[in-house]
């Protein structure tokens, strides 16, 4: 089975390694799966089955079905959320720390979705053109 230990795996403990850590972190909240389940071994992994997810534009099917159903209201808003954060997970969990996200510009990026979901919520309406106002 294959799992990155990237946090500390030199001895070294650096912001870099907590970024890593954080995307790890997003993934297990939004798929509710862990690297070390059953399902991931040597071929594939939590990271490289969400990208798959992503690539293949299938995200329904690895998102937690209790965080994203297709009948939800403003189910397309709550989608574009997911893969904002989905996608936010990628950037943390890039293998060069040189290469990978700063916190500065995760804390940024988790604000930019926040504000784009609570428009999209606040303009939603349901079929009957009713504004809905759910957060």
């Amino acid at each position: 089975m294959h799992v990155n230990v990237e946090y500390g795996s030199e001895g070294i403990v650096s912001t870099s390694g907590d970024v890593y850590s954080f995307g790890i972190m997003l993934l297990e909240m939004y798929t509710r799966k862990k690297p070390t389940d059953a399902m991931f071994g040597e071929k594939m992994s939590l990271k490289s089955w969400v990208s798959q997810s992503l690539d293949e534009n299938k995200i329904i099917e690895v998102v937690d079905a209790k965080l994203l159903r297709r009948e939800d209201t403003n189910f397309s808003g709550k989608e574009q959320c997911v893969l904002s954060i989905l996608a936010l997970a990628m950037e943390c969990l890039i293998n060069s720390p040189m290469e990978r996200i700063s916190t500065r510009e995760v804390v940024a990026r988790l604000e930019k979705i926040k504000t784009t979901f609570l428009r999209t919520t606040k303009d939603a309406k349901d079929g009957n053109g009713k504004q809905i106002n759910e957060y």
